[in-house]
């Protein structure tokens, strides 16, 4: 199976995070992504360096105005008096009759959700090498091949198509998505992250060619809160093509299996030419932010069961945070799905 990092996404290494009014450091370092390579070589995968996407893919997805916000912020908020380290917004308007504005300040209100997803220097090279993997990753399917990995870092699946959040800034897995429909007239995203992927689902919300599921802890007490709920099923010519599997806080490998043959369930259904898998291992019972309790094992047993998708599969890693556990679930996953694939007559190596 072949798979994509680029080192550049180190350049992303934010500090700022804000815990119930506390500041504490950040998760989503550039460690993460050194683990998960670890994870990578368990199994014997040795990732690529993606070539330069350009600017189309970002843009398929994505408002221009957002796309300028990141390239430029770091650069403008540092040529204000005073400015601290990383562009971290302390205004967030709530968005109706409303003037686009001109100042910095005022756009990293506009543009970014919360104080989760600080602007530093190499913020902007991260996040467009990053989208790199997840491109390369979906042209791999379209190339020909079963499955195909992307090491995305910083992850995506809470970007809108004009504002970032959560640690994410280009969502990856609708970028993955959008370039598989130049091809697949219907292609699924299934999130098994353990944060609802509200940037993808707002972004294809209102579109019935792109199923999205998400499998995740209750937003009732966990990010994002305000959406990912099991009433949200899509809207106009989108609706009934958005499922929503949220589960009670702390819930371990069987409610957690169990909601993704569900959510497996609805993508067969809906018979997609490729899928999306956004791939989040932040459910396991150790991760720091300890939203489910899923073990090692049952990351294995999910990549078993994954292994079942009745398309060809790209796989963009969304969330898992800084934890000794983290090689080994990625290892535990992968390894169950590429036996079982094999098994099953798929993936090409």
């Amino acid at each position: 199976m072949r798979a994509f990092h680029h080192p550049d996404t180190a350049a992303h290494d934010p500090r700022f995070f804000l815990v119930r009014g506390r500041p504490v450091a950040n998760e989503e370092r550039p460690r993460r992504a050194d683990l998960l390579l670890e994870g990578l070589s368990r199994v014997g995968i040795a990732p690529e360096t993606p070539p330069d996407a350009g600017p189309g893919p970002r843009a398929a997805v994505h408002s221009l105005d957002y796309l300028a916000f990141l390239e430029t912020a770091w650069s403008a908020w540092r040529a204000l008096p005073g400015a601290g380290a990383e562009v971290v917004a302390n205004v967030h308007p709530r968005r109706g009759p409303m003037t686009y504005p001109e100042s910095v300040v005022a756009r990293a209100g506009w543009h970014l959700a919360d104080t989760a997803a600080p602007i530093g220097p190499g913020t902007w090279e991260a996040a467009r090498r990053a989208a790199d993997c997840a491109v390369a990753a979906a042209d791999a399917l379209l190339a020909g091949a079963d499955a195909a990995y992307a090491l995305c870092r910083p992850p995506g699946h809470h970007a809108c198509a004009d504002m970032g959040g959560g640690h994410c800034f280009l969502n990856n897995s609708a970028i993955a998505a959008e370039r598989l429909r130049g091809r697949h007239g219907r292609v699924a995203v299934l999130d098994v992250d353990v944060h609802h992927g509200n940037g993808t689902q707002s972004i294809f919300y209102a579109r019935p060619d792109v199923l999205t599921v998400s499998v995740h802890a209750d937003p009732h007490g966990f990010y994002p809160f305000f959406v990912g709920h099991a009433h949200e099923r899509g809207e106009g010519a989108g609706e009934g093509f958005n499922l929503n599997l949220p589960l009670p806080l702390g819930a371990d490998d069987a409610p957690w299996l169990a909601a993704i043959e569900a959510g497996m369930a609805r993508v067969a259904a809906f018979a997609p030419g490729a899928v999306v898998l956004a791939l989040g291992l932040d459910a396991h019972e150790r991760d720091p932010l300890r939203g489910l309790a899923v073990t090692t094992e049952g990351f294995a047993a999910a990549g078993r069961l994954l292994a079942g998708l009745p398309a060809p599969v790209a796989m963009v890693q969304e969330g898992g945070y800084l934890s000794d556990d983290l090689p080994a679930n990625l290892a535990a996953f992968l390894g169950g799905f590429l036996a079982a694939r094999r098994a099953a007559g798929g993936v090409d190596s």
